[in-house]
């Protein structure tokens, strides 16, 4: 488990993005959490207030034998609007922003050129407004967000707030 690499996303609702990711092979953890605020150790309500500067964020910890970042990134743009400033659906607040907080430059390097490949092809109707920001102190989510998805729904074939496009952006990236 110690070659395992870090990745942080926020699209939205954690709920649905730690489920889609966990789903994922090569991601042996996917945590709720906040990142990107300006207090310490915030709860979900003072998250909700969207005055703290956090995002509800899923940090993934992945085997890049198994999956790449960029295959990561594949996965966070397929399972979220990118394009849609601080709202995700019908939650709407800078705690919602689609947003990459990159643990190394290489990781902020692999971001930018894959957003910047998405809009060179259009991949979207609108521009992306995703922000890629160094990452800062993750704040896990407290324990009734954890796994969320699977106490709720156990067998996981509830509904999800997400939805995963099944095209891939990888082939010319």
């Amino acid at each position: 488990m110690s070659n395992l690499d870090k990745a942080t996303f926020g699209g939205g609702c954690f709920w649905g993005v730690e489920e889609l990711f966990s789903r994922l092979k090569g991601v042996e953890n996917a945590t709720s959490g906040y990142m990107g605020g300006h207090i310490q150790n915030p709860s979900y309500e003072q998250i909700c207030t969207g005055r703290t500067g956090h995002a509800e964020v899923v940090q993934v910890e992945f085997d890049p034998s198994q999956v790449s970042f960029k295959e990561l990134l594949d996965y966070f743009f397929r399972l979220h609007d990118p394009t849609t400033p601080n709202q995700q659906g019908v939650d709407i607040g800078n705690q919602y922003r689609s947003v990459i907080f990159f643990h190394s430059d290489e990781q902020k390097e692999q971001a930018q050129d894959f957003i910047r490949s998405l809009e060179e092809r259009d991949a979207f109707d609108k521009k992306i407004v995703t922000e890629i920001s160094k990452a800062s102190e993750f704040w896990e989510a407290e324990d009734y967000h954890q796994d969320y998805y699977q106490k709720k729904y156990q067998g996981g074939d509830g509904p999800i707030c997400h939805t995963l496009k099944p095209e891939s952006y990888l082939e010319n990236n």
